[in-house]
Formats: C-alpha cells, sequence, structure tokens
C-alpha cells in the first residue's frame, strides 16, 4: 500500500515540472493522466454529445496546480478577521496566515480574486512586494524563509466580492422580509472569490479562527465553536468562531442573518440550529431528522468527525452546502429534494435529501477530502453512497437497493468521473451517481457484507483528515482485500463506458459464451447470473469462456440490480 504523504515528494516534483513548462508556454500543460475512453461503438447510445471542455486559462493553472510557490510551504493556520458592510456590499479586514516552509525560498504564492484590492502584506511590520496574476498573489520576502522555520503574514484586502457560480460564491441578499441574509458558497469558483488563502484542497490547515463584524442586531454563522461576541462600540459586533480540525478552504463560510437560535444534544455532542424566525417551527420538526442521519453514519463509519466543533443547520435561501460543522440548508423543510423524489423510486419522500447528503459530506468530503478538485467524487460518489446507507439503515436493505438503483436515469456516461489534475476542473455530475453505483457494485463484488462494512469503516478511519488521490483510494482496497482491483475503479473511473457483459446462448448445447466488454484489457469481475432465486457466480474476464446453462436466452437473468453494467445477449 502507498498513501499520498508516501509519494508526496515525487507528485511535488511532477507538478513543479509541468507548472514550469506551462508557465513559459502560456498554454496548458496539465493533460489528462488517463487511457482514451473506448471507442464509441463500444459505449452505449448518449442521450447527447458531451459538451466541448472550456478552454484551460492561465488562471486555471495558476489556481489549480501545485506550483514551486505552493510545494514550498505548509499551511498551519487561518485567523480570517473581516468587517462585512451590508449596504456598502463590501468586505475588509485581514488573514493572517500562519505556515511552515519546507523548502528555502524568498516567495509563496496565495490566492485573491482580481475584483478585490490587496491593501498591504506584512511580515510583522514590514511591510512585503507581490505580484498578481491572475487570481494568484506572488508574495515575495526581503530575505530568504528558511526550511524547517514557522512565519506569519497578515494579508489585508477589501472590496465587493464577486457574486457568481452555483450558488453565488458571495452574496449580499435579502430575506422575504427585506432584511439583510449574506451568504457563501464558494466550491466552483473557490475560496479566494470572497478571502486570501492558498486556494487548493491539497494543504488544509490544522485550525482556523474566524471573525466577523456585522452591524449589530444581525448574526453571524460560521464554522467550529462559537467563541462569543463583542459589542465594538461602532454599531457594529464581531462574533468568534474557533475550527479545531484541518477544513477545506471553501468550506469556511459565512452565515449572516436575522437568524434565531435552538439547540439539541446526540450523548454528548451539540446540535446547533440557525433559521429566520419565521421558519422555527418547521424547522423544530424537520431538523429531528440529524439526529438519525448522524446515529447512521456514526454506526459504519464511526464518530461524528468534528466533535469538539459540534454540528451545525444553517437555513440558506440555495438548496445546501456542505460547510463543515455549518451544513447549509435550503430544502425548505421538506422530505425530497427541493419537493421532488430524487430518484424517483418513491423512497426520498421519507427523508430530507439535503440533511442527509450535505451532512454526510463531514465524513467524505470534509474528514476525507480529495487532494485535486480532479477526484472530486472521494466526496460526491462516496457521500451519495452514503445516502444508500443512511436509506439501508433507516429503511431496510430493499428500499436502499430500490434507491440506488433510481440514480441510474441520471448516469450520463458522456466523460470519465475523474477530471484533468492540476487546472481546478470540475468533474462531470456522473461523479455522484456512476461514483455510488459503482460503490455498490464493489459491495457485491466483494460479496460479504461482514467485510465489506469493516472495509469501509477502516478505509475511512484511516484517511480521516487526510487529503488522498484517486490511486490511495485504489491501493487501500487492493492491500486490505489481498486482491487487484485496480481494473474496476480504472474502467468505472477513467473511463466513459460502463462494462458490457456479452453472452452467446447455444440452446442446442445448453451452453452460453459469456466475456466483459470493457476498455480496461485486465477487466476482470465476478457477476451473478442466472435464476433470481438461485444465481450462480461467474469469473468474467474479457476472454471468452464457456458455462453449462440450461436456461434459455429469454430466461436467463443477469443481477443488474447488484451491478452497475450493461448486458448483451445473442
Amino acid at each position: 500500500m502507498f498513501g499520498w504523504n508516501f509519494c508526496k515528494r515525487l507528485v511535488q516534483l511532477a507538478v513543479f515540472l509541468v507548472f514550469m513548462a506551462a508557465a513559459v508556454s502560456g498554454s496548458a500543460a496539465w493533460q489528462a493522466t488517463s487511457p482514451a475512453s473506448s471507442p464509441a461503438w463500444q459505449r452505449p447510445p448518449a442521450t447527447a454529445p458531451a459538451p466541448a471542455p472550456a478552454p484551460v486559462t492561465r488562471a486555471d493553472i495558476l489556481r489549480g496546480a501545485y506550483g514551486p510557490y505552493r510545494v514550498n510551504n505548509d499551511l498551519l493556520s487561518y485567523h480570517l478577521d473581516i468587517r462585512v458592510d451590508p449596504e456598502k456590499q463590501t468586505v475588509s479586514g485581514k488573514n493572517s496566515i500562519r505556515f511552515k516552509m519546507l523548502q528555502d525560498s524568498t516567495r509563496i504564492q496565495l490566492d485573491l480574486h482580481p475584483a478585490l484590492g490587496v491593501d498591504k502584506i506584512l511580515l510583522g511590520t514590514t511591510p512585503l512586494q507581490y505580484v498578481r496574476d491572475s487570481g494568484a498573489v506572488f508574495v515575495d520576502f526581503p530575505q530568504t524563509l528558511h526550511a524547517g522555520q514557522e512565519y506569519t503574514i497578515d494579508f489585508y484586502y477589501s472590496g465587493h466580492p464577486l457574486q457568481t457560480a452555483r450558488f453565488g460564491g458571495f452574496t449580499f441578499g435579502k430575506d422575504p422580509a427585506g432584511r439583510p441574509w449574506i451568504y457563501t458558497a464558494c466550491e466552483d469558483i473557490g475560496a479566494s472569490d470572497w478571502w486570501p488563502n492558498k486556494d487548493q484542497w491539497r494543504d488544509e490547515v490544522e485550525n482556523m479562527q474566524i471573525s466577523v463584524a456585522i452591524p449589530n442586531g444581525l448574526v453571524d454563522v460560521s464554522n467550529g465553536k462559537f467563541l462569543g461576541k463583542t459589542d465594538l462600540g461602532d454599531g457594529y459586533t464581531r462574533w468568534d468562531w474557533l475550527v479545531q480540525y484541518p477544513i477545506n478552504n471553501y468550506d469556511v463560510a459565512l452565515n449572516i442573518g436575522n437568524y434565531v437560535h435552538f439547540s439539541d444534544q446526540l450523548g454528548d455532542l451539540p446540535l446547533d440550529f440557525y433559521v429566520l424566525p419565521e421558519d422555527l417551527e418547521k424547522a423544530k420538526k424537520q431538523f429531528a431528522q440529524a439526529k438519525g442521519m448522524i446515529e447512521a453514519y456514526e454506526h459504519y463509519f464511526g464518530e461524528y468527525p468534528f466533535k469538539k466543533d459540534g454540528y451545525k443547520l444553517v437555513e440558506v435561501p440555495y438548496s445546501g452546502m456542505e460547510h463543515q460543522s455549518a451544513v447549509a440548508y435550503g430544502n425548505h423543510f421538506t422530505n425530497g429534494y427541493l419537493g421532488r423524489d430524487w430518484t424517483g423510486v418513491g423512497v426520498s419522500p421519507k427523508f430530507d435529501f439535503i440533511i442527509i447528503h450535505e451532512s454526510g459530506h463531514e465524513w467524505f468530503g470534509n474528514a476525507v477530502s480529495a487532494a485535486d478538485r480532479s477526484d472530486m467524487w472521494i466526496h460526491e460518489g462516496w457521500t451519495t453512497y452514503l445516502e444508500v446507507l443512511y436509506v439501508e439503515y433507516t429503511f431496510g436493505h430493499e428500499d436502499a437497493q430500490k434507491y440506488v438503483n433510481g440514480y441510474k436515469a441520471k448516469v450520463q456516461n458522456r466523460e470519465p468521473i475523474i477530471a484533468e489534475r492540476g487546472v481546478a476542473a470540475t468533474p462531470p455530475q456522473d461523479m455522484y451517481f456512476k461514483g455510488a453505483l459503482f460503490l455498490n457494485t464493489l459491495r457485491n463484488v466483494i460479496n460479504d457484507d461482514a467485510r465489506w462494512w469493516a472495509l469501509i469503516h477502516d478505509f475511512y478511519q484511516h484517511f480521516k483528515y487526510q487529503n488522498i488521490m484517486t490511486e490511495d483510494v485504489v491501493a487501500y482496497f487492493n492491500q486490505q482485500t489481498q486482491r487487484y482491483l485496480t481494473p474496476l475503479f480504472d474502467q468505472y473511473l477513467r473511463h466513459t463506458a460502463i462494462p458490457t457483459l456479452e453472452l452467446k446462448f447455444n440452446e442446442a448445447d445448453g451452453t452460453v459464451d459469456y466475456r466483459w466488454q470493457a476498455d480496461e484489457p485486465d477487466f476482470a469481475m465476478p457477476i451473478r447470473v442466472g435464476e433470481k432465486t438461485d444465481w450462480q457466480i461467474i469469473q468474467a474476464t474479457t476472454y471468452w469462456q464457456t458455462m453449462k446453462a440450461p436456461l434459455k436466452k429469454n430466461e436467463f437473468d443477469v443481477a443488474t440490480d447488484l451491478y452497475f453494467v450493461n448486458v448483451s445477449k445473442e
């Protein structure tokens, strides 16, 4: 087995060389490392052609690549201390950034969206020079920073944050009563949309303090443990929060509004809820589902991962986001997803999709995190599979199988799940649905639920509070199962097509020839075939084999509810 830490230096060297080549040429240097997609004749027809990928820009490379001025330092902590002015729609303040140098250097790279201004950057009382390039801020030091030493700089900034992307980035809005309602959701555009930071996933701070000054009468809910509030005497109150665990930069959140608060306990875990006053009674009823959700995920993976910070649900006007220990909720206090039966099979109306899905990210996405956006299936595929586990724990295995198979209709098979690395690329939505269906398939390949439960529990515990890549996932499963599962992972994650089980019937001889049609030449996967009441497991590969089968072609079944595959009969 190898882990991210084991190969970090090799990866850093490779990234450094590619990054420098890109900087010289000014063109996109990071090419996809996955094998080419299968020929069109091997793939099931798509509902529409895959969209042409957006051209990779210099800004994408500067933000996405773990370049030489990122690799030379390790983040330790942030203290984001800002003032938010709802009338002027501005943010101003500083981020105190503590880091340890890993190499001798006179420069580090941070990030801040060009829409925001850099006021000054200080090392103690010494002003630092800096260079802005797209969203990158290259900070230069007058003397060499030495490997092994820790430093803190204060990065002062101000301006009007950009409101953009899927959920707004940073939004100065109004609640239904016309009161200020200000919120952040910046996973797509990046956290540097509204605050200066090292805007990539590979390096997380170990802890963080968040201080937000807002007009008196408003409430700020951010990540971590509430430390208290201070009247500043100028019409503003500062709200202080302490994050005591590693945190993704896009998880850092502000939620500012006319919130009311109520609380509960699950054992010694505090549960805190913040909603608009007119929604209080609905929230008290709907948010009761949080306890059952936490109990389900703790059953499979272990205790809630941010216990010292507590668990919060915070009402927002968009559907939801997995902000660590301050989960954003906007599902209208109804079951399903925005009132819809999400998988169309009658199961999702039994629970509140946003509570179950977004909170599941506390385990996968927040505690176990991808090191690059290309591998976001580690967040979304796993958390979608957690929905299935919640259903199984709460409503039973039959409903769980119905629920996960309902996701098949959402899979498009137009692009591989793993996107181009090092350019802040966003994978296709198949990372959710196809990712969960693959994990359900893998459960049935293991074919031993006791072993499967132990395997996924130990996988989570092994990588908790780490940033990993798909290679780490595959290596772990290979080692723990003592099986070569790499071709399975690669087929589902790095190719467009799912495998097709080809069957050729010779009814006169009472035999069936079978093989997998797949992009991976070494693809081999056991699968249940025959009669539903008496399945037979065949060890199919990409080479033809023959089995005895007295069943006729129209009587011969394949357990496609347990495996995400196509079947071809001749």
